[in-house]
């Protein structure tokens, strides 16, 4: 049984990508939220340090301007510590779906983004 060119070079292309392939670890997007609630944080500190009054030394100054701060490092600490809990609730439950589930997400996943483009490369390219 013959195979054509394209098949061999998926083949291939799965060996050497493999798991990386089957399941890729995107990086998640910051939402929005945690940006805005950490840009309020920052803002917030360095507003009270820059209230802070010249004659206490910088360690005092640090201190007060945290202390002046601290709903907002709550807040911010809170949305991080959920968002972060969220991302290992998805991944528990991607890690629990059953191994026909992950087979066909991986067949997919080579087949979109491997197999497809390089036949249709390969079909050009002999035409």
């Amino acid at each position: 049984m013959r195979f054509p060119p394209s098949f061999a070079l998926a083949a291939i292309l799965c060996l050497f990508h493999g798991v990386a392939a089957a399941d890729p670890e995107l990086p998640q997007a910051e939402t929005p939220g945690l940006s805005i609630l950490e840009a309020q944080w920052h803002r917030c500190v360095r507003q009270a340090y820059a209230d802070q009054p010249a004659a206490q030394s910088k360690a005092a100054s640090q201190r007060n301007a945290l202390d002046a701060c601290k709903e907002h490092e709550d807040a911010y600490v809170t949305a991080v510590l959920v968002a972060q809990v969220a991302e290992e609730e998805a991944r528990w439950r991607r890690e629990q779906r059953p191994a026909t589930t992950r087979a066909g997400a991986w067949v997919a996943t080579v087949t979109a983004y491997v197999f497809e483009p390089v036949t249709s490369w390969l079909g050009a390219w002999t035409r």
